[in-house]
């Protein structure tokens, strides 16, 4: 890797940035609460009138909504006027942030620009930038369709790197000396994010850092992958679908002759330590809806002839639907993870069953809570250890979709920061 492909752009901030009018702009990833509307309903009644991102984004949950045309273009409306009413440029910048959470760890983070040309969301790509997990394509057309014509993006994507020396993010907490952009308490108990900008000879630093991770000598001694196998250098750690949408949009505009430096050849990300000991993996669960337990259990039997019941070595899943909890055991599984397991039965039997649909649910208790409704079966199971992550992508490629999330629901990235992409 001899270019920057992680680097300095123009932020954009709201120019009011006291506690209570942050509070307010700033909204969880929109493939949040998927299935529980109660919880946008309270982030509407937070954010009133008020500036917000709630605004320039699409909760996944309305996506079926009649009037998603208008919703669409509503947004478009709103980036523009945002962007010239709304809106504080900081030129040449990134932003080094810590988010406080509920359990007392800080999780570090720098906000900068991905170059889209070095990112692939193929399975088997040997790209800098990859996807994690594998990407839905039937979910990528509404999302461009919403980026295709805002002016800015604001993003929840966060992205991986594997700072082994530690220089990178040593370095980019020295922006900590000067006055932070913004520090305040992120709603629906999001914990508390600060931010301090980064600009001139640090974040020059910090470019010439970040490129150092594409070292293939350093990459071949840690992995010893073989000639055959490129750096990875950033994987996708959550929001592949929408760093997968902008490529789209990128795609788009370059086969329309964009410019080399369109600003929508760049996402605006935030960068993540793996080691970042406030990082956690926790599992993303099912709920099947529109299926009776037993029946979606003996299905589930039929795929799987060598599945026990109870507790056992191997992939073992946890099965609640109603008042009802039973353990299943997978004792020869040819996946590598329980959810590669599950998923590859879910969607044999989703295409034999229509009517049925499956969500994809963060945290073991909303999981349960959506599984005590009728015909709703919740899947809990083990998930992966964060420290496999590089190894498995780089050998087996993107891992099954919805794999693991970065921490709980109320724990991912909210929105905040802003970039123009027109």
């Amino acid at each position: 890797m001899n270019e920057k492909i992680f680097r300095r752009t123009e932020i954009l901030l709201p120019a009011d940035r006291s506690e209570a009018a942050l509070r307010k702009w700033s909204v969880v990833a929109c493939d949040q609460y998927t299935s529980d509307p109660s919880y946008w309903e309270t982030v509407e009644e937070i954010v009133g009138d008020a500036p917000s991102t709630r605004r320039i984004t699409y909760p996944e949950l309305f996506l079926g909504a009649s009037d998603k045309e208008a919703r669409i273009a509503e947004i478009a409306r709103t980036t523009q006027e945002y962007r010239k009413t709304v809106l504080q440029g900081y030129p040449d910048a990134m932003i080094y942030v810590e988010r406080s959470m509920k359990n007392g760890k800080v999780r570090c983070g720098i906000v900068g620009a991905f170059d889209l040309e070095a990112y692939s969301y193929a399975k088997d790509s040997q790209t800098p930038i990859r996807a994690t997990e594998g990407t839905v394509l039937s979910r990528i057309p509404p999302r461009v369709q919403i980026r295709r014509d805002a002016a800015v993006e604001t993003p929840h994507v966060m992205i991986l790197c594997d700072d082994r020396g530690g220089k990178l993010f040593s370095a980019a907490r020295r922006a900590k000396e000067g006055t932070p952009l913004y520090d305040f308490e992120l709603m629906q108990n999001g914990g508390r994010i600060t931010g301090w900008l980064i600009d001139g000879v640090l974040a020059d630093e910090i470019e010439t850092l970040a490129l150092a991770l594409g070292c293939p000598e350093q990459f071949e001694q840690t992995y010893h992958a073989g000639a055959d196998k490129q750096p990875l250098v950033f994987p996708v750690g959550d929001g592949n679908h929408s760093l997968a949408t902008a490529k789209a949009c990128w795609e788009e505009r370059r086969a329309a002759g964009a410019a080399e430096d369109d600003p929508a050849r760049y996402a605006l990300a935030e960068l993540v330590d793996l080691r970042d000991d406030a990082l956690e993996f926790e599992p993303i669960y099912r709920v099947v809806f529109g299926a009776d337990g037993d029946a979606l259990l003996r299905d589930m039997k039929a795929a799987y002839p060598a599945l026990t019941e109870g507790r056992g070595e191997g992939h073992v899943f946890e099965v609640v639907y109603g008042g009802t909890v039973r353990y299943v055991t997978q004792p020869s599984p040819t996946a590598q993870l329980p959810v590669g397991t599950l998923q590859t039965f879910l969607d044999a039997w989703l295409a034999d069953h229509p009517d049925a649909e499956v969500d994809y649910i963060h945290g073991i208790e909303a999981t349960k809570k959506l599984a005590q409704g009728e015909h709703a079966v919740g899947f809990l199971f083990d998930g992966m250890e964060k420290d496999d992550l590089f190894r498995t992508v780089i050998f087996d490629g993107a891992l099954p979709r919805k794999t693991f999330s970065m921490g709980e629901a109320d724990e991912k990235r909210y929105y905040l920061e802003c970039r123009s992409i027109r």
